[in-house]
């Protein structure tokens, strides 16, 4: 019985003296060798450079922007704590303005109760000066009516004149002394 892949045994063994395909020839290898050589000095001397050119820019590129970012972060800190500081003193100082505001409107309000305590004594102290005028003026004009009204009816009830002015203010005076005090004249004419 013949194996199946017989044919194919006799083409190897006749193809022995021919070259193997998938065994490289010498002369391929040393080519691909050169080739493979020339190619590695082509992409060392011209790409590789570009490359490094480039690697290196980059990273100069990151290197300064990361120091330009550290600066200006730096910087903004800087801004920051001088603005803080500012806003503090601007604190400090709205609050030493409302202290000073307070002290103001405390020393104004004492001010005015002062002043209005002042105003409404004078105004008392006018009104009961006032009042005093208009009495003493009231007691004068009674004592005049009443006086003009006691003659009269004095010198009916006695029958005789006091027109005499002395002898008249002195009774009038009389009476009125005695009606302050609270006792009227008994029974007397009280004429002189």
């Amino acid at each position: 019985m013949q194996a199946p892949f017989a044919p194919l045994v006799v083409r190897a063994s006749a193809a022995e003296g021919e070259l193997n395909p998938l065994v490289p020839h010498l002369v391929e290898i040393v080519l691909s060798l050169i080739v493979f050589g020339i190619l590695f000095l082509l992409v060392k001397k011209f790409v590789v450079p570009s490359f490094e050119k480039t690697y290196a820019d980059r990273t100069q590129a990151i290197e300064g922007g990361l120091a330009a970012a550290e600066t200006k972060q730096a910087e903004a800190d800087a801004k920051l704590a001088e603005l803080e500081q500012q806003l503090s003193e601007a604190r400090h100082e709205a609050a030493r303005i409302r202290e000073e505001a307070r002290e103001q409107g405390a020393s104004i309000i004492s001010e005015m109760r002062e002043q209005a305590q002042t105003e409404a004594t004078r105004i008392v102290d006018n009104g009961k000066a006032q009042i005093e005028a208009e009495r003493q003026q009231a007691v004068t004009s009674l004592r005049a009516e009443v006086g003009a009204l006691a003659t009269g009816l004095a010198g009916r009830i006695v029958g005789e004149s006091l027109e005499d002015d002395a002898r008249q203010s002195r009774v009038v005076e009389r009476f009125l002394a005695d009606l302050e005090s609270g006792s009227a004249p008994a029974g007397g004419s009280g004429v002189n």
